[in-house]
């Protein structure tokens, strides 16, 4: 494993980070997160070395919890940068476009498909960031497909520089949409991801 931060190796980690009181065993994320059960004992055992992750190693006992999360949190910090996304710049004639960005997925029944992120997720949680810019994550699998439609259905016009409506190509292609959040409808990133982010 070249990295605990890679995509799939932080699943382990948000859903640790997600129930920090819980007892983890590597088939606990198999079933419930789809990381297989080797992939998941190797991020524990890294984990467990470098102080983040505690607990009983092995016997009927065995378990992993997590010790030092603020450590562990900084450590991914130094690896991830939001500009390991590919990020595509757009300008929207419309002032209040949010909206219609929730109308096009739910029409086109695709309501978990986006994320919005940065300050335009942050501020639906605390209000307290008001930016006329949209940040919003695509799921990566159909990213070329949805992104050119939903340029059309929005009028979005492609930008080099500036703008204020962001497409984004995520760099965690499933860790980006691990535990969103539904905030009067629209699909927020993870706290987590906000924080990291």
């Amino acid at each position: 494993m070249k990295t605990i931060f890679s995509d799939k190796a932080t699943i382990v980690i948000r859903a640790m980070l997600s129930q920090p009181e819980k007892k983890w065993v590597a088939r606990d994320f198999e079933k419930e997160f789809g990381v297989g059960r080797a992939r998941a004992a190797a991020v524990l055992s890294i984990l467990r070395k470098k102080g983040f992750v505690g607990g009983i190693r092995s016997g009927r006992l065995a378990h992993n919890i997590l010790l030092n999360k603020k450590a562990l949190l900084d450590e991914w910090l130094k690896f991830y940068s939001f500009e390991l996304n590919k990020t595509y710049l757009y300008y929207s004639p419309y002032e209040n476009v949010l909206p219609r960005l929730k109308d096009y997925f739910e029409a086109k029944k695709l309501a978990n498909g986006y994320a919005l992120t940065l300050h335009t997720g942050a501020n639906f949680i605390t209000n307290y960031v008001n930016t006329q810019a949209v940040y919003c994550y695509l799921k990566d699998e159909d990213f070329n497909e949805v992104s050119l439609d939903l340029r059309q259905a929005l009028n979005l016009k492609e930008l080099r520089k500036g703008g204020n409506f962001y497409l984004i190509r995520p760099y965690y292609k499933n860790g980006a949409f691990f535990n969103n959040k539904k905030i009067n409808g629209y699909n927020i990133a993870s706290c987590l991801q906000l924080y990291l982010d």
